[in-house]
């Protein structure tokens, strides 16, 4: 069995990944979702343990000195990470696992996992992008503004990706996603043994 793909998607927020990743996953049943930790308040409708893990930033502070976090990073005065645990035993399986996070968290898996494969998703603009955050309705202005600033530099950021993903309309950025996977599979340094395989096949 293969090992699966670790896939790493960031987006600035309000880029709309979250409705490409839902559309995603019903259509590849291969993939998993690495569920995250952080230290911010739940917003309307998230659950523990299916959006994010919410906990106190005593306890993600112990999780970081236990080595329990395959990334973690600070954004907007929280904390974010990935539980590593349940990451591995899925590419173990052979599922394809999806972390959804920030870019600072992006560059640790560079670092630990230099076969992941890195998207970044893209508003077609930061027009676009704020209409989007505005039409949430459960930030302020001031939010708002830094978040829109924090943009500006995470798009800046993009240099550091394999691929970009434009989010124009959520069924090509998802086509595209599906493609970059595909093509990823058949990389030929993901598997070294094929042409061995194949000779020795009787």
């Amino acid at each position: 069995m293969s090992k699966g793909l670790l896939i790493v998607i960031s987006s600035p927020s309000g880029g709309g990944k979250g409705t490409i990743l839902k559309e995603l996953f019903k259509r590849n049943e291969n993939l998993r979702m690495s569920v995250s930790a952080t230290t911010r308040a739940p917003r309307p409708g998230e659950e523990h343990g299916v959006h994010y893990f919410f906990i106190s930033k005593e306890e993600f502070q112990k999780n970081i000195e236990d080595g329990a976090m395959l990334e973690y990073a600070s954004y907007i005065s929280n904390f974010y990470g990935t539980p590593k645990a349940p990451v591995e035993a899925w590419l173990n399986e052979g599922k394809d696992v999806i972390l959804e996070i920030e870019v600072q968290g992006g560059r640790q898996i560079k670092q630990v996992a230099p076969d992941c494969v890195s998207l970044f998703v893209l508003p077609p603009s930061l027009e676009v992008l704020e209409n989007r955050l505005r039409g949430r309705g459960t930030e302020t202005d001031e939010v708002i503004l830094k978040r829109l600033s924090a943009a500006r530099e995470e798009i800046q950021c993009v240099k550091d990706y394999d691929y970009t993903v434009i989010n124009d309309t959520v069924e090509q950025a998802v086509l595209d996603i599906e493609a970059i996977i595909t093509a990823e599979k058949h990389r030929v340094s993901r598997d070294k043994t094929i042409v061995e395989r194949i000779l020795n096949h009787a």
